[in-house]
C-alpha cells in the first residue's frame, strides 16, 4: 500500500496510553552516520510512551553489525520495533527474534537471501551528483567531503550537514559485500519510508525494494537522511508500525 505525501499522518494522542509499559523502538543508524543521526527522533518517540535506544553497530560486516544488533535487543523486554536508515536496512533484516514485531525503513536497503548490498544500491542508475565511494587501503568507505552536501542531506542546514561530516564513520567494504541471510520482512510486517529526492539510494530501487517486500509505505519529497531533514515524518511512519502491531 502507497500513501502519498499529501495525506496527512497525525499521531494518535491515545497512543501511549495503549501502549505495552515494555514497548521498544531500536534505531539502528547507517552508514557514514552514528547513533546521533536519530537524535530528533528520539525524544518524539519517548514522549509517546516507548522506550528507544539508538544501537550502535560497528559497520565491520554485515554479520557484525547483525550481532551488534542482536545484543541490543537481547537488552530489552517486550516487544520490538525496529528502525533502520540506508544500510542498516540490510542489518534488522537479519532479526529473526520473535519479540521483534515489525520493521521499518527509512530510505532504507532491502537485500534479499543471497544478495549483498552493493548489489540492490547499485541496482540503478546514480544520481548525477550521487557521490564517487570507494575503499581506502584499510577497505574502509569514507563519505567524500562534498558528499554530506550535495547528497547525503541535501535538504540539511549547513550546521546539521557539519554536525554529520563531524561524526562520520566509515563504512567497511566487507558490509556491502556479504550476502544477506533470509531476511525478516518475509514473515514480519514492514514499513517503508521512500525519500523520493534521494541522491544516494535511487527512488526507483526504494519502490523496487518496498514493493518486493510488501511493506506498507509511505513516498514522501524527502532527502537521503528524513531522519536529520524531516524527522516528524520518521516519526510518524514508526507510530503507524507500533500503532499497528503493539496496540
Amino acid at each position: 500500500m502507497v500513501i502519498s505525501q499529501q495525506q496527512q499522518f497525525s499521531c494518535n494522542e491515545e497512543l501511549a496510553m495503549n501502549l505495552p509499559e515494555d514497548a521498544t523502538v531500536v534505531l539502528v543508524h547507517g552508514a557514514w552516520a552514528d547513533g546521533s543521526s536519530w537524535m530528533n527522533v528520539i525524544l518524539p518517540l519517548e514522549k509517546q510512551g516507548l522506550r528507544v535506544i539508538a544501537a550502535p553497530i560497528p559497520l565491520t560486516s554485515l554479520s557484525d553489525d547483525a550481532e551488534a544488533l542482536r545484543r541490543v535487543i537481547a537488552r530489552t523486554q517486550g516487544p520490538v520495533i525496529l528502525a533502520g536508515h540506508a544500510y542498516a536496512g540490510a542489518v534488522i533484516a537479519t532479526a529473526n527474534d520473535d519479540r521483534v514485531k515489525a520493521l521499518v525503513y527509512i530510505a532504507a536497503l532491502a537485500p534479499d537471501e543471497g544478495e549483498t548490498v552493493a548489489q540492490v544500491f547499485y541496482r540503478d542508475e546514480p544520481h548525477p551528483q550521487a557521490p564517487k565511494l570507494a575503499p581506502d587501503t584499510d577497505g574502509l568507505i569514507w563519505m567524500p567531503e562534498d558528499g554530506f552536501r550535495n547528497a547525503f542531506a541535501h535538504l540539511a542546514s549547513a550546521d546539521q550537514v557539519a554536525l554529520s561530516k563531524a561524526v562520520q564513520r566509515p563504512i567497511a567494504v566487507t558490509c556491502i559485500q556479504e550476502p544477506a541471510p533470509a531476511p525478516a520482512w518475509r514473515s514480519k510486517p514492514s514499513w517503508f519510508l521512500i525519500a523520493e529526492q534521494d541522491r544516494m539510494i535511487n527512488p526507483k530501487t526504494q519502490h523496487f525494494m518496498a514493493e518486493r517486500m510488501k511493506a506498507t509505505t509511505r513516498a514522501l519529497e524527502v532527502d537521503h537522511a528524513p531522519l536529520v531533514t524531516a524527522p516528524e515524518s520518521v516519526v510518524a511512519i514508526i507510530l503507524e508500525a507500533a500503532a499497528s502491531v503493539l496496540v
